[in-house]
């Protein structure tokens, strides 16, 4: 009997070990957040890449809890400035940090 008493305490443990692994920290992100900010990687490549004006392949985009990092160099100012706008306008982006320079 007592043998059936520890399934259900085990089975909990690893339950309770495996949500506590896939949960948040201020540095770390949950496993859905991961893949939501994949996603907005990804939209706000797509966005930019379809931007004539801008040289997609020298801006590179990263994304934290839905904060977007542009970097990588640019022409121009007006060039930085539409990168910014066009990753602003994604749905789904919180923010949208800039450290893109001018070659």
């Amino acid at each position: 009997m007592t043998k059936f008493k520890r399934i259900p305490a085990f089975l909990l443990a690893a339950l309770l070990v495996f949500f506590v692994g896939c949960a948040a920290t201020s540095q770390q992100e949950s496993t859905g957040e991961y893949i939501d900010d994949s996603t907005l990687t990804t939209k706000v490549k797509t966005a930019v890449f379809n931007e004539p004006t801008l040289k997609s392949a020298e801006i590179n985009v990263e994304t934290f809890k839905g904060t977007v990092q542009l970097s990588g160099f640019v022409s121009s100012q007006t060039a930085i400035n539409k990168a910014v706008e066009i990753a602003s306008q994604v749905k789904g982006v919180k923010s949208v940090k800039n450290d893109m320079r001018i070659k």
